[in-house]
Protein backbone atom coordinates (compact mmCIF):
# COMPACT_ATOMS: atom_id res chain seq x y z
CA UNK A 1 0.00 0.00 0.00
CA UNK A 2 1.21 3.52 -0.70
CA UNK A 3 2.51 5.71 2.09
CA UNK A 4 -0.73 7.67 2.07
CA UNK A 5 -2.01 5.07 4.53
CA UNK A 6 1.13 5.16 6.61
CA UNK A 7 0.81 8.89 7.21
CA UNK A 8 -2.35 8.28 9.23
CA UNK A 9 -0.04 7.32 12.07
CA UNK A 10 1.09 10.93 12.31
CA UNK A 11 -2.22 12.66 12.19
CA UNK A 12 -4.75 11.48 14.76
CA UNK A 13 -5.61 12.36 18.31
CA UNK A 14 -2.94 12.32 20.97
CA UNK A 15 -3.03 10.51 24.30
CA UNK A 16 -1.42 11.85 27.43
CA UNK A 17 0.62 9.06 28.90
CA UNK A 18 0.70 8.56 32.64
CA UNK A 19 1.58 5.17 34.04
CA UNK A 20 -1.14 4.35 36.54
CA UNK A 21 -1.25 1.65 39.16
CA UNK A 22 -2.35 -1.83 38.17
CA UNK A 23 -5.88 -1.76 36.83
CA UNK A 24 -7.56 -4.80 35.40
CA UNK A 25 -9.13 -3.80 32.10
CA UNK A 26 -12.50 -4.92 30.92
CA UNK A 27 -11.64 -7.10 27.92
CA UNK A 28 -14.92 -6.18 26.31
CA UNK A 29 -13.90 -2.54 26.05
CA UNK A 30 -11.30 -0.88 23.89
CA UNK A 31 -9.59 2.49 23.93
CA UNK A 32 -10.63 5.06 21.38
CA UNK A 33 -8.66 8.20 20.65
CA UNK A 34 -9.96 11.40 22.16
CA UNK A 35 -10.26 14.56 20.16
CA UNK A 36 -7.36 16.91 20.82
CA UNK A 37 -8.08 20.44 21.87
CA UNK A 38 -5.55 23.21 21.52
CA UNK A 39 -2.24 22.26 20.00
CA UNK A 40 1.27 22.80 21.31
CA UNK A 41 3.37 23.22 18.17
CA UNK A 42 6.95 22.04 18.19
CA UNK A 43 7.97 25.38 16.75
CA UNK A 44 6.41 28.75 17.57
CA UNK A 45 3.88 29.77 14.97
CA UNK A 46 3.63 26.32 13.43
CA UNK A 47 0.35 24.50 12.98
CA UNK A 48 -0.32 20.81 13.45
CA UNK A 49 -3.27 19.70 11.38
CA UNK A 50 -4.85 16.36 12.24
CA UNK A 51 -4.68 15.36 8.61
CA UNK A 52 -1.25 15.53 6.96
CA UNK A 53 -1.09 17.87 4.01
CA UNK A 54 1.03 15.53 1.92
CA UNK A 55 1.32 11.78 1.81
CA UNK A 56 5.00 11.98 0.96
CA UNK A 57 5.91 14.47 3.69
CA UNK A 58 3.40 14.31 6.58
CA UNK A 59 3.51 16.93 9.28
CA UNK A 60 4.23 15.89 12.89
CA UNK A 61 1.36 16.25 15.33
CA UNK A 62 3.14 18.48 17.85
CA UNK A 63 0.27 18.02 20.31
CA UNK A 64 -0.03 17.02 23.93
CA UNK A 65 -2.38 14.30 25.07
CA UNK A 66 -5.30 13.90 27.43
CA UNK A 67 -4.33 11.05 29.74
CA UNK A 68 -3.86 7.29 29.61
CA UNK A 69 -2.94 4.50 32.00
CA UNK A 70 -1.32 1.13 31.49
CA UNK A 71 -4.78 -0.41 31.27
CA UNK A 72 -5.58 1.99 28.44
CA UNK A 73 -2.40 0.93 26.64
CA UNK A 74 -3.68 -2.63 26.93
CA UNK A 75 -7.10 -1.58 25.68
CA UNK A 76 -5.53 0.24 22.74
CA UNK A 77 -3.44 -2.83 21.90
CA UNK A 78 -6.50 -5.07 22.01
CA UNK A 79 -8.48 -2.60 19.89
CA UNK A 80 -5.69 -2.65 17.30
CA UNK A 81 -5.68 -6.44 17.23
CA UNK A 82 -9.43 -6.46 16.59
CA UNK A 83 -8.90 -4.50 13.36
CA UNK A 84 -6.62 -7.24 11.96
CA UNK A 85 -7.44 -10.48 10.21
CA UNK A 86 -6.03 -13.77 11.50
CA UNK A 87 -2.89 -13.65 9.38
CA UNK A 88 -2.15 -10.09 10.41
CA UNK A 89 -2.70 -10.92 14.07
CA UNK A 90 -0.20 -13.74 13.71
CA UNK A 91 2.35 -11.22 12.43
CA UNK A 92 1.73 -8.82 15.32
CA UNK A 93 1.08 -11.00 18.37
CA UNK A 94 4.31 -12.89 19.01
CA UNK A 95 6.01 -14.61 21.91
CA UNK A 96 8.07 -12.45 24.26
CA UNK A 97 11.35 -14.24 23.56
CA UNK A 98 14.87 -12.86 23.50
CA UNK A 99 15.09 -13.44 19.75
CA UNK A 100 11.97 -11.37 19.10
CA UNK A 101 12.83 -8.65 21.62
CA UNK A 102 16.26 -7.92 20.14
CA UNK A 103 14.96 -7.88 16.55
CA UNK A 104 15.44 -4.16 15.91
CA UNK A 105 17.95 -2.25 13.83
CA UNK A 106 18.90 1.15 12.45
CA UNK A 107 19.66 -0.44 9.10
CA UNK A 108 17.37 -0.49 6.07
CA UNK A 109 16.85 -4.25 6.42
CA UNK A 110 13.06 -4.48 6.62
CA UNK A 111 11.58 -7.75 7.82
CA UNK A 112 14.99 -9.43 7.62
CA UNK A 113 15.96 -7.82 10.93
CA UNK A 114 12.58 -6.92 12.45
CA UNK A 115 9.45 -8.62 13.68
CA UNK A 116 5.87 -7.43 13.50
CA UNK A 117 3.65 -5.97 10.83
CA UNK A 118 4.82 -3.30 8.39
CA UNK A 119 2.81 -0.07 8.57
CA UNK A 120 2.64 0.25 4.79
CA UNK A 121 0.50 -2.91 4.65
CA UNK A 122 -2.22 -1.54 6.92
CA UNK A 123 -5.47 0.20 6.04
CA UNK A 124 -6.28 3.67 7.32
CA UNK A 125 -8.47 2.19 10.06
CA UNK A 126 -5.76 -0.22 11.14
CA UNK A 127 -3.16 2.55 11.14
CA UNK A 128 -5.38 4.73 13.32
CA UNK A 129 -5.59 1.87 15.80
CA UNK A 130 -1.82 1.35 15.65
CA UNK A 131 -1.38 5.07 16.30
CA UNK A 132 -3.49 4.79 19.44
CA UNK A 133 -1.19 2.10 20.86
CA UNK A 134 2.01 4.07 20.33
CA UNK A 135 0.50 7.33 21.56
CA UNK A 136 -0.94 5.76 24.68
CA UNK A 137 2.39 4.22 25.62
CA UNK A 138 4.74 7.16 25.10
CA UNK A 139 5.42 10.59 26.59
CA UNK A 140 3.44 13.78 26.03
CA UNK A 141 6.21 16.40 25.98
CA UNK A 142 6.83 18.73 23.06
CA UNK A 143 9.84 17.38 21.17
CA UNK A 144 9.91 14.17 23.21
CA UNK A 145 7.75 11.05 23.49
CA UNK A 146 5.19 10.64 20.75
CA UNK A 147 5.86 14.10 19.36
CA UNK A 148 9.48 13.13 18.71
CA UNK A 149 8.44 9.76 17.30
CA UNK A 150 6.03 11.46 14.87
CA UNK A 151 8.78 13.82 13.72
CA UNK A 152 11.20 10.91 13.15
CA UNK A 153 8.55 9.19 11.02
CA UNK A 154 8.00 12.43 9.11
CA UNK A 155 11.76 12.65 8.49
CA UNK A 156 11.59 9.14 7.01
CA UNK A 157 9.10 10.44 4.45
CA UNK A 158 11.24 13.50 3.71
CA UNK A 159 14.12 11.12 3.02
CA UNK A 160 11.76 9.03 0.89
CA UNK A 161 11.33 11.95 -1.48
CA UNK A 162 14.97 11.46 -2.48
CA UNK A 163 15.23 7.69 -2.07
CA UNK A 164 12.02 5.70 -2.44
CA UNK A 165 13.39 2.86 -0.29
CA UNK A 166 12.79 5.06 2.77
CA UNK A 167 9.50 6.11 4.34
CA UNK A 168 7.39 5.98 7.49
CA UNK A 169 5.57 2.95 6.09
CA UNK A 170 8.75 0.92 6.59
CA UNK A 171 8.25 0.88 10.36
CA UNK A 172 7.01 -2.27 12.13
CA UNK A 173 4.77 -2.86 15.13
CA UNK A 174 4.70 -6.03 17.23
CA UNK A 175 3.20 -7.03 20.56
CA UNK A 176 5.46 -9.54 22.27
CA UNK A 177 3.42 -11.55 24.74
CA UNK A 178 -0.26 -10.95 25.49
CA UNK A 179 -1.16 -7.33 26.29
CA UNK A 180 -2.52 -7.43 29.81
CA UNK A 181 -2.27 -5.84 33.25
CA UNK A 182 -1.03 -9.19 34.50
CA UNK A 183 1.91 -11.09 33.08
CA UNK A 184 4.80 -9.75 31.05
CA UNK A 185 4.69 -8.34 27.52
CA UNK A 186 6.39 -5.74 25.35
CA UNK A 187 5.41 -3.03 22.89
CA UNK A 188 7.97 -3.28 20.08
CA UNK A 189 7.93 -0.58 17.40
CA UNK A 190 10.38 0.94 14.96
CA UNK A 191 12.21 1.08 11.67
CA UNK A 192 15.37 2.47 10.08
CA UNK A 193 15.68 5.39 12.52
CA UNK A 194 13.63 4.26 15.50
CA UNK A 195 13.36 1.45 18.03
CA UNK A 196 10.83 1.62 20.86
CA UNK A 197 10.92 -1.22 23.40
CA UNK A 198 8.51 -0.78 26.33
CA UNK A 199 8.16 -3.73 28.69
CA UNK A 200 5.19 -4.23 31.02
CA UNK A 201 4.83 -6.58 33.98
CA UNK A 202 1.74 -6.93 36.15
CA UNK A 203 0.38 -3.58 35.02
CA UNK A 204 3.54 -1.56 35.48
CA UNK A 205 6.28 -0.37 33.14
CA UNK A 206 9.44 -2.29 34.05
CA UNK A 207 11.63 -1.38 31.08
CA UNK A 208 11.76 1.56 28.67
CA UNK A 209 14.92 0.58 26.80
CA UNK A 210 16.55 0.05 24.39
CA UNK A 211 15.36 3.25 22.73
CA UNK A 212 17.06 4.11 19.45
CA UNK A 213 16.34 7.53 17.96
CA UNK A 214 18.01 8.68 14.77
CA UNK A 215 17.20 11.15 12.05
CA UNK A 216 18.21 12.15 8.54
CA UNK A 217 18.00 14.93 7.61
CA UNK A 218 18.80 16.35 11.05
CA UNK A 219 16.61 19.35 10.21
CA UNK A 220 14.28 20.34 7.40
CA UNK A 221 11.71 23.01 6.54
CA UNK A 222 8.32 22.08 5.12
CA UNK A 223 6.36 23.88 2.42
CA UNK A 224 4.69 26.09 5.05
CA UNK A 225 8.05 27.35 6.29
CA UNK A 226 8.00 25.36 9.53
CA UNK A 227 11.38 23.92 10.52
CA UNK A 228 11.61 20.55 12.25
CA UNK A 229 14.56 19.06 14.11
CA UNK A 230 13.42 15.86 15.86
CA UNK A 231 16.59 15.32 17.89
CA UNK A 232 17.32 18.96 18.68
CA UNK A 233 16.51 18.54 22.38
CA UNK A 234 18.94 15.65 22.64
CA UNK A 235 21.63 17.45 20.65
CA UNK A 236 21.28 20.73 22.53
CA UNK A 237 21.23 19.08 25.94
CA UNK A 238 24.45 17.23 25.24
CA UNK A 239 26.07 20.32 23.74
CA UNK A 240 25.13 22.42 26.79
CA UNK A 241 26.49 19.76 29.11
CA UNK A 242 29.86 19.83 27.35
CA UNK A 243 29.90 23.63 27.10
CA UNK A 244 29.49 23.78 30.85
CA UNK A 245 32.84 22.06 31.44
CA UNK A 246 36.17 23.78 32.00
CA UNK A 247 39.14 23.08 29.74
CA UNK A 248 40.62 20.73 32.35
CA UNK A 249 37.30 18.91 32.73
CA UNK A 250 36.96 18.57 28.96
CA UNK A 251 40.45 17.10 28.83
CA UNK A 252 39.47 14.53 31.43
CA UNK A 253 36.21 13.73 29.65
CA UNK A 254 37.78 13.26 26.20
CA UNK A 255 38.06 9.67 25.02
CA UNK A 256 41.45 8.44 23.86
CA UNK A 257 39.94 6.90 20.71
CA UNK A 258 37.53 8.48 18.25
CA UNK A 259 34.04 6.99 18.07
CA UNK A 260 32.21 7.32 14.77
CA UNK A 261 28.93 5.61 15.68
CA UNK A 262 26.98 4.48 18.71
CA UNK A 263 28.73 1.61 20.50
CA UNK A 264 25.72 -0.23 21.91
CA UNK A 265 23.44 -0.20 18.91
CA UNK A 266 21.52 -3.21 17.59
CA UNK A 267 23.02 -6.64 18.27
CA UNK A 268 25.21 -5.19 21.04
CA UNK A 269 22.93 -6.13 23.92
CA UNK A 270 24.63 -6.42 27.28
CA UNK A 271 28.03 -5.30 25.97
CA UNK A 272 28.50 -2.46 28.45
CA UNK A 273 32.18 -1.69 29.04
CA UNK A 274 33.58 -3.13 32.27
CA UNK A 275 35.17 0.20 33.15
CA UNK A 276 33.53 3.59 32.91
CA UNK A 277 35.45 6.20 30.91
CA UNK A 278 35.68 9.96 31.08
CA UNK A 279 34.85 12.53 33.73
CA UNK A 280 33.12 11.58 36.98
CA UNK A 281 29.98 13.66 37.51
CA UNK A 282 30.81 13.63 41.23
CA UNK A 283 33.62 16.09 40.43
CA UNK A 284 31.18 18.66 39.03
CA UNK A 285 29.35 21.55 40.64
CA UNK A 286 25.61 21.40 41.32
CA UNK A 287 24.94 23.54 38.22
CA UNK A 288 27.07 21.26 36.05
CA UNK A 289 25.33 18.18 37.47
CA UNK A 290 22.00 19.74 36.57
CA UNK A 291 23.21 20.10 32.99
CA UNK A 292 23.98 16.36 32.98
CA UNK A 293 20.49 15.60 34.27
CA UNK A 294 18.98 17.96 31.69
CA UNK A 295 20.92 16.14 28.95
CA UNK A 296 19.52 12.79 30.11
CA UNK A 297 15.92 14.00 30.24
CA UNK A 298 14.88 13.91 26.52
CA UNK A 299 15.70 10.21 26.23
CA UNK A 300 13.93 9.29 29.45
CA UNK A 301 10.85 11.23 28.34
CA UNK A 302 10.31 8.85 25.45
CA UNK A 303 8.35 6.77 27.96
CA UNK A 304 5.03 7.72 29.55
CA UNK A 305 5.20 10.74 31.81
CA UNK A 306 4.96 9.02 35.20
CA UNK A 307 7.54 6.37 34.30
CA UNK A 308 9.84 9.08 32.94
CA UNK A 309 9.65 11.09 36.17
CA UNK A 310 10.41 8.02 38.28
CA UNK A 311 13.30 6.96 36.07
CA UNK A 312 14.80 10.45 36.03
CA UNK A 313 14.64 10.53 39.84
CA UNK A 314 16.61 7.28 39.95
CA UNK A 315 19.25 8.60 37.57
CA UNK A 316 19.52 11.78 39.62
CA UNK A 317 20.27 9.72 42.72
CA UNK A 318 23.03 7.92 40.78
CA UNK A 319 24.78 11.01 39.38
CA UNK A 320 27.78 10.69 41.71
CA UNK A 321 28.55 7.32 40.11
CA UNK A 322 27.90 8.52 36.56
CA UNK A 323 30.54 9.47 33.96
CA UNK A 324 30.47 11.65 30.84
CA UNK A 325 32.79 11.35 27.86
CA UNK A 326 33.12 12.57 24.29
CA UNK A 327 35.26 12.52 21.17
CA UNK A 328 35.51 14.95 18.27
CA UNK A 329 34.27 18.50 18.86
CA UNK A 330 31.98 19.69 21.63
CA UNK A 331 29.69 21.54 19.19
CA UNK A 332 28.31 18.20 17.92
CA UNK A 333 28.08 19.65 14.43
CA UNK A 334 30.71 17.60 12.59
CA UNK A 335 30.77 13.98 11.47
CA UNK A 336 32.68 12.03 14.10
CA UNK A 337 31.43 14.05 17.07
CA UNK A 338 30.27 11.74 19.83
CA UNK A 339 29.15 12.03 23.47
CA UNK A 340 28.22 9.46 26.13
CA UNK A 341 26.63 9.37 29.58
CA UNK A 342 27.26 6.17 31.55
CA UNK A 343 25.91 5.58 35.05
CA UNK A 344 24.93 2.65 37.25
CA UNK A 345 21.68 2.52 35.28
CA UNK A 346 21.66 5.05 32.47
CA UNK A 347 23.61 4.61 29.24
CA UNK A 348 23.12 7.23 26.52
CA UNK A 349 25.11 7.82 23.32
CA UNK A 350 24.75 10.56 20.71
CA UNK A 351 26.68 10.32 17.44
CA UNK A 352 27.01 12.70 14.50
CA UNK A 353 27.63 11.27 11.02
CA UNK A 354 27.41 12.38 7.42
CA UNK A 355 24.09 11.71 5.79
CA UNK A 356 23.58 8.35 4.10
CA UNK A 357 21.23 9.52 1.34
CA UNK A 358 22.30 13.17 1.21
CA UNK A 359 25.92 13.55 2.26
CA UNK A 360 25.50 17.32 2.48
CA UNK A 361 23.23 16.74 5.47
CA UNK A 362 24.09 15.40 8.91
CA UNK A 363 22.73 12.16 10.32
CA UNK A 364 22.15 11.93 14.08
CA UNK A 365 22.10 8.54 15.82
CA UNK A 366 21.42 7.97 19.48
CA UNK A 367 20.75 5.05 21.74
CA UNK A 368 19.43 4.93 25.30
CA UNK A 369 19.89 1.79 27.35
CA UNK A 370 19.74 0.82 31.00
CA UNK A 371 22.35 -1.48 32.53
CA UNK A 372 19.66 -3.32 34.50
CA UNK A 373 16.30 -2.90 32.79
CA UNK A 374 16.84 -3.30 29.04
CA UNK A 375 13.86 -5.38 27.84
CA UNK A 376 12.53 -5.22 31.40
CA UNK A 377 15.55 -7.12 32.68
CA UNK A 378 14.03 -10.32 31.34
CA UNK A 379 17.12 -11.59 29.53
CA UNK A 380 20.74 -12.19 30.44
CA UNK A 381 23.36 -11.22 27.86
CA UNK A 382 26.48 -12.00 29.88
Amino acid sequence: MALAAATTLLGGAMYANANAASVTPDPSTSASPTTPGSTSPTNPGSTSPSTPASASAPEPTGTAGTGSSVSEVVDAANAFLKTLDDDQQADVLLDFTQANAIAWSNEACGADCRVGIELSTLSDTQLAAAEAVVEAATGTGTGTGYDQISQILAADDVLGETDSSYGSGNNYLALLGTPSTSGTWQLHFGGDQLAVNLTYKDGEVVGTTPYFAGVEPATWTDDDGTTYAPLSGMHDGMESMLEGLSDDELSEAELSDSTTDVVLGPDEDGDFPDTKEGLAVSELTDDQQQLVLDAITPWVEAADDTTAASTLSTYKSELDDTYISYSGTTALDTAGDYVRIDGPGVWIEFSVKDGVVDTSQLNYSSVYRDHDTDYGGEFSFS
